[in-house]
């Protein structure tokens, strides 16, 4: 049976949350504790659907996996299955992340053979980046029965590109690349907090990884890593959700350890929308009387909000900024240049009486404000569940959200938050 939401609108949410640790992070670190032997202890993970599909992942290759709290596990990768035997294909196409396991597995154990990872429906989302970092790596790849088979007697450092600025792609990159012979330099990596966080535990295990924070990665290959203790930062898409959350419902939200150095591009793309946050040390305040005027540009021409990689506006924060600019002031085009279908989510707030107009599929004019009434919805994906959820608790009346699956899968025990700050919110199964 599937979960879903009833939602009471129209009540401005008021008090103090504290996000948890990044979901984007916590796939990556728990695939990494492939390329050791020894316990890698992890602790502030998000207590959602996705990584406990990671570890159910994980512990059906052999890794030892314990939970020692809800955010804290410790893996060890001493004994595993055969790096090419057949995997669930239902259980690695749950989620997109499961593409992680590739770069340690090739890394240790010189071979694998998976086949094509899940996730959400957002468009296309191309895996060509991993193998082609595989190939310069001096890996073998070939597709058989669709199953991607990856071989390498041992693999090499070399000096290459990435097509394209991929997150998954640079990590796995990067842990095939840690025990590799030799030097490799990653040019057109990704820099996302959750890939800084990957290759400062790679360092803390023994790997050798320069460049962090950019986007060129040097590496020096090493023989062994070895098992460490390593804490993931703040969700920081989730710190963005409930800002647009506080001002959508006009309601007034403390973010308890925001980790205001993530939000850089997100807090001046927000006051474009209108909204302005107050930074209080690691914490950030949404205050009760936020304008709510789009910004124009220069000679009051259309603004338009973009995503692009790190440290541009984040894809995954574009379904719900649109959102909370249905309730400022203005016009304003979104231009989604990542995923062609993360905005055809809009045709379920038109209903609720959102003026947008989709251009395209990948942009979307929204003329505000506009007064939301409740409605029965479905969730596509992870961030348009959850921008869903901000239309209905800004919306007058009573909304419905079904396949909610999807929003636990990004957001820890959402209810239960919303709850805290007032929402009126109940999760029912479906019959």
């Amino acid at each position: 049976m599937r979960d879903y939401f009833v939602i009471e609108g129209g009540t401005p949410l008021r008090g103090e949350v504290t996000p948890s640790g990044n979901k984007n992070a916590a796939l990556p670190v728990m695939a990494a504790a492939l390329l050791t032997d020894e316990p890698v202890i992890l602790h502030n993970l998000p207590a959602i659907q996705d990584v406990a599909t990671m570890g159910k992942l994980l512990a059906a290759l052999g890794v030892i996996v314990e939970q020692h709290s809800p955010h804290t596990w410790v893996l060890q990768a001493r004994e595993i299955a055969p790096p090419d035997a057949h995997l669930g294909t239902a259980l690695f196409r749950a989620i997109r992340g499961s593409i992680l396991i590739a770069g340690p597995l090739l890394g240790r154990w010189g071979r694998l053979r998976i086949p094509a990872p899940g996730g959400d429906v957002i468009g296309r989302r191309r895996v060509d980046t991993h193998f082609l970092a595989f190939r310069n790596l001096g890996a073998e790849v070939a597709v058989r029965d669709g199953m991607f088979d990856v071989q390498a007697a041992q693999l090499r450092g070399a000096d290459f590109l990435l097509d394209e600025a991929s997150v998954t792609g640079t990590e796995n990159a990067v842990m095939a690349a840690v025990l590799a012979q030799g030097t490799t330099i990653i040019g057109n990596a990704a820099s996302e907090p959750h890939v800084q966080d990957l290759c400062r535990l790679l360092n803390q295990m023994g790997a050798q990884i320069s460049g962090i924070g950019s986007n060129t990665l040097v590496i020096q290959g090493v023989e062994k890593l070895h098992g460490t203790e390593f804490t993931i930062g703040t969700d920081y898409i989730e710190v963005g959700s409930y800002i647009a959350l506080a001002a959508a419902t006009r309601g007034e939200i403390l973010i308890r350890q925001a980790m205001p150095q993530h939000l850089r591009m997100i807090l001046p793309t927000m006051e474009r929308l209108g909204v302005r946050a107050e930074v209080r040390g690691a914490d950030l305040f949404v205050g009760a009387d936020q304008p709510l005027r789009i910004i124009p540009d220069m000679n009051n021409a259309i603004p338009s909000i973009a995503d692009a990689p790190w440290p541009a506006f984040p894809a995954d924060l574009m379904s719900i900024s649109l959102v909370l600019a249905t309730q400022s002031a203005g016009v304003v085009i979104f231009h989604e240049k990542m995923f062609e279908s993360r905005l055809y989510f809009v045709d379920k707030l038109i209903p609720m009486g959102a003026r947008i107009v989709l251009c395209d599929p990948h942009r979307a004019l929204v003329y505000g404000p506009s007064r939301l009434h409740g409605d029965e919805m479905e969730s596509p994906d992870i961030r348009a569940g959850m921008a869903m959820l901000i239309a209905a608790l800004a919306a007058e009346g009573r909304s419905l959200i079904h396949n909610i699956r999807q929003i636990d899968r990004g957001y820890e025990r959402i209810e239960e938050k919303l709850i805290a700050l007032g929402a009126q919110i109940k999760r029912y199964k479906e019959q």
